[in-house]
């Protein structure tokens, strides 16, 4: 655990020359082929399906906001590759990458997006708020920072029920200066929770530099140490050491049932939102720069390479599988149906969705 790291955004993030230093790591070593072309392919999912959404929300088929992941992949495979039964998640709103990685399809995550009733939130939540509890996950939530405590609660009843599993409780970095996140914190702390806090720290709070919003001692997980909670950094370029710190953080929640922050460095190639350009508040070279050398999918894309893992062949097919899966996604959401009247009131609260009260042999009322 780096206890006494001093990390800056973006300098930190200048990855050595060559294969990944945890290519090696026990939990990347056990890894099959199979399993690694898997995890290539479900990176290079998530940034088709992005780049397809912006085509899509130019077309003006998505109302209100719209939040990518481009840049990002890594972090969500890296973390949730790692997951089990009584593991989950929880977000921002900036959720569609752990939609898809938990195993949401793209058509319902497409047609969430443009409000229709096939969408996995019936076409009522949006970019902002993708739901899948039979998945263990519990949705992208639009209040920064609101996560943090419901997340706390998952990994309470983790607790309660005596099970060995954990709650993942992402956030960007603006959300860390939220009081609710502190509260959450807290009580992680207090309760000995086996929850994991990562912070996905792209740099920016909306149009907002991390130096311009936020006093920290070098980095944001060092917060932890208020609490008396383990930490640690990662860079979030290399889905080998995603993985690799993530498995640590989990064995402490699996059978300590201890908490801990993960800061993860990374980066969005575009605006907070589709709504906002980024013209002024980012350089263009700072932006390239990223692209060229740190790019999460053409990373780990190299890195299989290297290992003989991959193949050119192979990278092409999987990268125009996962085009034409976000197109059909995309055909299918124009093709269904908008909700009707009857379905605003339907899947808001259990009562509605389930009428016809009944009354037990003591006179409990009960909903069935």
């Amino acid at each position: 655990m780096a206890k006494n790291a001093v990390i800056t955004h973006p300098e930190s993030l200048k990855r050595p020359a060559g294969p990944s230093e945890y290519a090696k790591d026990p939990v990347n070593a056990s890894l099959s082929k199979a399993d690694k072309i898997a995890l290539y392919t479900k990176m290079a999912r998530v940034r088709h399906f992005e780049q397809r959404c912006i085509r899509t929300y130019q077309q003006g088929k998505i109302g209100g906001f719209l939040h990518l992941y481009v840049g990002q992949e890594a972090v969500a495979a890296g973390t949730i590759s790692l997951l089990g039964k009584f593991d989950h998640i929880i977000t921002g709103y900036r959720d569609h990458a752990h939609g898809l990685l938990v195993g949401m399809s793209m058509k319902e995550c497409m047609a969430e997006l443009t409000g229709k009733v096939t969408g996995c939130s019936k076409g009522k939540g949006g970019s902002m708020h993708y739901f899948a509890p039979d998945k263990n996950y519990w949705g992208g939530h639009g209040i920064v920072g609101g996560q943090a405590p419901l997340g706390t609660g998952l990994a309470y009843a983790v607790k309660y029920r005596g099970q060995k599993g954990s709650c993942l409780t992402y956030m960007g970095d603006g959300a860390i200066n939220q009081g609710a996140v502190h509260e959450a914190y807290n009580l992680a702390a207090l309760w000995d929770l086996p929850i994991i806090f990562v912070i996905e720290n792209n740099g920016y709070s909306m149009g907002t530099s991390q130096e311009r919003s936020t006093a920290h001692p070098g980095c944001l997980a060092k917060r932890a140490e208020g609490y008396n909670m383990a930490w640690d950094v990662v860079n979030g370029h290399d889905v080998y050491e995603v993985r690799a710190k993530t498995a640590i953080a989990l064995k402490r929640a699996h059978e300590e049932s201890k908490p801990t922050i993960l800061e993860i460095f990374t980066y969005r190639y575009f605006g907070h939102s589709m709504s906002d350009p980024d013209k002024t508040y980012r350089d263009k070279e700072e932006v390239k720069g990223y692209r060229e050398t740190k790019d999460p999918v053409f990373l780990f894309e190299k890195e299989l390479l290297n290992e003989g893992v991959l193949t050119k062949e192979l990278v092409e097919s999987i990268n125009a599988a996962a085009m034409e899966e976000a197109d059909a996604a995309a055909v299918f959401a124009d093709e269904s149906p908008e909700p009707t009247l009857a379905d605003i009131t339907k899947h808001i609260y259990w009562e509605e969705d389930n009428r016809g009260p009944k009354t037990t042999s003591s006179g409990t009322i009960i909903f069935e």
